[in-house]
């Protein structure tokens, strides 16, 4: 019997390939202006080609140094300051009408304000992928403590356990399959917003400035090219963690009625 992951992923392929298939033809037919948007398979050779270039390999790289520095640190802030939040009512209450003013505000609406207040776009851009990557990592942590078993925290209280004690040996580890999940969702959008900033600041290198320089060289092949490359690093990173998500937390999926 053919296991459910893989048939969804062939199904998957094969969608991807039909709607490429169709691209081509468009293009081959003359329904798309080959001098407005390129063949596919000719945007797919230059992708090809960028796997090999050292330039585009540096911008790559410049982008997925921001990307995972600005994770660790909104790692280390959002979920202490959830913890705290998810533990001490008072504070919640004082704190949580600050956080829901916060977080619906996009995060590419800040970035004049960083490009202000940051002389280094690379900072700028680092301090917007905090920005974006806490909300999900402290809200899902929130949701974690409010889904503990009360049973659990009263039998470690019953055996003389202070509130930081409850909180670490039994909040924190049960909340870590939603942290988990919150740390996914933040790798989803760490990409978006460091190619937004770099294409509005390319001066400090990136997958963005790469995009920004082939279009002012009047070669949509390479934008288009690094725009897949910059598709295929995210959706890699989304199965990538959804897959270590899977094996560490397998209870919980299983628990949670999730497809495992």
């Amino acid at each position: 019997m053919i296991p459910s992951a893989f048939r969804r992923g062939a199904l998957g392929a094969v969608g991807v390939v039909g709607f490429l298939a169709l691209l081509e033809a468009a293009g081959r037919l003359g329904i798309i202006d080959r001098d407005v948007l390129p063949y596919v398979s000719v945007v797919l050779a230059t992708a090809a080609e960028l796997a090999a270039d050292g330039e585009f390999h540096r911008h790559v790289l410049a982008t997925l140094a921001a990307c995972a520095s600005g994770l660790l640190i909104a790692f280390a802030a959002a979920v202490p300051a959830g913890l705290l939040l998810g533990t001490v009512p008072v504070v919640e209450r004082s704190v949580r009408p600050l956080v829901e003013f916060l977080r619906p505000i996009p995060s590419v609406s800040l970035i004049p304000l960083a490009m202000f207040l940051f002389t280094d776009s690379a900072d700028a851009k680092t301090s917007l992928i905090v920005y974006t990557c806490c909300w999900p990592l402290l809200i899902n942590t929130l949701y974690g403590l409010a889904d503990v078993d009360p049973l659990a925290k009263d039998t470690l209280r019953g055996f003389g356990f202070g509130e930081p004690s409850v909180a670490l040996r039994v909040s924190l580890p049960s909340a870590a399959p939603f942290i988990a999940t919150g740390v996914r969702i933040a790798v989803g959008v760490t990409l978006i917003v460091a190619v937004s900033v770099e294409i509005i600041s390319p001066g400090g290198g990136g997958i963005g400035a790469y995009l920004v320089e082939a279009g002012s060289a009047n070669r949509p092949d390479r934008v288009l090219a690094g725009v897949v490359w910059a598709g295929l690093l995210g959706l890699a990173a989304s199965l990538l963690f959804a897959a270590g998500e899977r094996r560490l937390f397998r209870w919980h999926t299983v628990r949670t009625g999730e497809a495992v």
